[in-house]
């Protein structure tokens, strides 16, 4: 339990990081963060910790009590979002590509998936954002060490180094715990961080 996830927002509600239970409830108490409550009320942690546990919350014990889990914190004093770009991974070229070979345009799970290089290594292709992307098998085996245009096969959507955005990092944890959804769905996270005007 005190390894599992928690949502961290900064200031304006955005999130900026997951952590885990231990060092949410760490920062409860050093009073660097608050809870965040079902109704979007900031608790501090001995407001959080009085807070009676129900049958279906999730709790960690303490000497003589057990406390709520909370699944969301807001920092109270951090307002920037982290400086990041998109880290060339494999995971982050399936969600890029939502699992989506680039040649047939059929949805795949990961197992069924591999990368391929648009501009095979052979005929000078790097391994890049804008000449790697999700293939199935069948279309990969097609087209072996070719570009699309000499197997006769059509790219369906050009690949490109995706922008990083607060809710990228977040992507395919979207649902991990149901609290989580409105700072995680981008029109929601729109709604709730729009600049108000007079």
């Amino acid at each position: 339990m005190l390894a599992s996830g928690v949502l961290v927002l900064n200031r304006s509600f955005l999130p900026v990081h997951i952590t885990s239970v231990k060092r949410a409830l760490t920062l409860l108490y050093q009073g660097i963060a608050k809870a965040v409550d079902k109704q979007y009320e900031l608790l501090d942690f001995d407001s959080w910790a009085e807070l009676a546990a129900h049958e279906q919350d999730d709790t960690v014990g303490l000497v003589g009590r057990a406390i709520r889990v909370p699944r969301i914190i807001l920092l109270t004093e951090y307002d920037r979002l982290p400086k990041r770009r998109v880290r060339f991974s494999r995971h982050n070229i399936y969600l890029r590509d939502r699992n989506t070979c680039a040649y047939c345009n059929v949805v795949f799970s990961k197992c069924e998936l591999n990368l391929d290089h648009v501009v095979p290594r052979s005929q000078g292709g790097r391994t890049t954002w804008e000449n790697v992307v999700c293939s199935c098998i069948e279309c990969n085996r097609l087209k072996g060490g070719r570009t699309p245009e000499e197997a006769r096969m059509r790219l369906h959507k050009q690949p490109r180094r995706p922008e990083w955005s607060p809710l990228y990092g977040f992507q395919g944890r979207a649902h991990a715990y149901e609290a989580w959804k409105p700072f995680l769905n981008v029109v929601d996270a729109s709604y709730w961080n729009v600049e108000l005007k007079d």
